[in-house]
């Protein structure tokens, strides 16, 4: 009797996770695709058009897949471009962009169940899922098309690799979607340290606490027990190296077409103070650099010290997960920020040094991704500073010695959601992006099929942001 019903309150509790999962997901899928607006999720973007489009119609569905393309694999993009090309023609830049609203949302999910260990309270569980939605910046680039979904690829990976699963299909579910993400961003690598995460038993309570159950853990079964759970984080371990070898592979051998950078290290330091830390505030990152030149570096520089502070904080008070975690997410977000930089000569500014004309400079998407990264360890640490419940319902504070400097680490942490809150939330309004004027996709279809005047070996231009795209009046004219 006592079995059946410790069954019964474990298949409630997995089937309450997953409704919470799946309605995590869809809120943030839908809010991703409410937050681009009509024109932009009417028009094709960038390598959706031109790349991914072309290697589709000249290599198959199968072929094109895992083509490498500046250096490193795209599955899941041409994963969509491929469903795109099934629909009929006009709907492919609306199928793309509910498509890649919908990835997001399963991430979303993925990481509302797997970050339970780090931060266990549910109410910071789903803002931090929701942040590749609230993102200020997301909309203008790296949201709503193929192309940039990598971006939110990198922010699931610390969570899919650390997830310490419960049962055997669990591991298999993370394992199966840690395929796509590791065969999609080459830069996930730089959080296959975190696999060890997953090998080792979780412990409850502050930092260096064991878990209660530890001792009563003793005996064969417990012996058994805990076996099967190390044997658990060999499924996402080993697609998680064998994808990150592949990427690696393909980035040595593969040529990139862009020249790399070689950015000082206060220009990479002051662009991430003017481009991703600005960006969670204010989309308009022009806005930061008028602002420095007519107040001064104080204006972005106090803000960082702040969260920096949080950060740190969380890092010696929490346990040895979310420290781990919390210093994972934010030398990502750096180190993201200046790869990018290093990677693509054409992208980095003399920040150090701003003037007027540099608020000229639009936000890069390389921006958004470290911005994306940077609020995750904020969000995380501010769980940590606040403390969770554990599984009785007793609270645990995370900072334990005296009272007042528990509450300054309370109001800390409280101070930092409510900016985060009030930061994305205030910009949740569709605003301008790289694909605002278009144009749309559906309205050239019938000026394309006319232009095939009925032979179907032709093709014709498309245009789209910011290049056209060239279509075969094969698809044009109906299959």
């Amino acid at each position: 009797m006592v079995a059946a019903a410790s069954r019964t309150d474990r298949l409630r509790g997995v089937l309450g996770t997953l409704l919470a999962a799946v309605l995590v997901g869809v809120a943030t899928a839908a809010l991703a695709w409410w937050r681009l607006g009509p024109v932009t999720r009417g028009t094709v973007w960038a390598e959706d058009g031109g790349i991914f489009l072309r290697d589709r119609i000249a290599l198959g569905p199968v072929d094109s897949l895992l083509h490498p393309y500046a250096g490193y694999l795209h599955l899941v993009p041409r994963l969509l471009v491929d469903l795109g090309w099934a629909f009929p023609v006009a709907d492919y830049a609306h199928v793309l962009s509910a498509g890649a609203c919908l990835v997001v949302g399963v991430l979303a999910g993925a990481v509302f169940v797997c970050a339970r260990d780090v931060v266990p309270a549910w109410p910071f569980r789903v803002l931090l899922a929701l942040l590749p939605a609230l993102l200020p910046l997301a909309p203008y680039e790296i949201s709503g098309n193929a192309a940039n979904l990598h971006w939110f690829m990198l922010f699931a990976a610390p969570w899919l690799f650390a997830y310490r699963s419960r049962s055997w299909w669990g591991s298999g579910a993370v394992a199966a979607l840690t395929v796509f993400v590791v065969l999609t961003e080459l830069q996930t690598v730089l959080f296959l340290p975190l696999l060890l995460l997953a090998w080792f038993p979780l412990r409850t309570g502050g930092a260096g606490a064991v878990g209660a159950g530890a001792g009563a853990a003793a005996g064969a079964g417990g012996a058994a027990a805990g076996a099967r759970a190390w044997l658990r984080a060999v499924p996402v371990t080993v697609v998680a190296l064998a994808g990150g070898t592949a990427q690696v592979v393909t980035a040595l051998t593969d040529q990139r077409t862009s020249a790399p950078g070689s950015p000082a290290f206060a220009d990479v330091v002051a662009g991430w103070l003017l481009q991703p830390l600005a960006g969670l505030w204010n989309p308009d990152v022009g806005a930061a650099v008028r602002t420095v030149v007519t107040h001064g570096w104080a204006v972005v520089a106090v803000p960082a010290l702040f969260l920096v502070a949080v950060l740190l904080a969380a890092i010696v008070v929490g346990t040895w997960r979310a420290r781990w975690t919390v210093l994972a997410l934010a030398a990502a977000s750096g180190g993201v920020w200046w790869a990018a930089l290093l990677a693509n000569g054409g992208a980095a500014q003399a920040w150090a040094h701003p003037v007027i004309a540099l608020a000229a400079v639009p936000p890069q998407r390389y921006a958004a991704a470290s911005g994306l990264l940077l609020l995750a360890a904020v969000v995380v640490a501010a769980s940590v500073l606040v403390g969770s419940h554990d599984r009785s319902g007793t609270f645990r504070p995370s900072i334990r010695p005296g009272g007042v400097t528990r509450l300054i680490g309370t109001l800390a942490a409280w101070c930092v959601v409510g900016l985060v809150i009030v930061a994305t939330v205030g910009n949740v309004a569709p605003g301008p992006t790289r694909r605002s004027d278009g144009p749309v996709w559906a309205a050239q279809i019938p000026a394309a099929v006319a232009a095939c005047d009925g032979d179907r070996s032709r093709t014709v231009e498309v245009r789209k942001a910011p290049w056209t795209a060239q279509v075969p009046c094969a698809m044009l004219l109906g299959r």
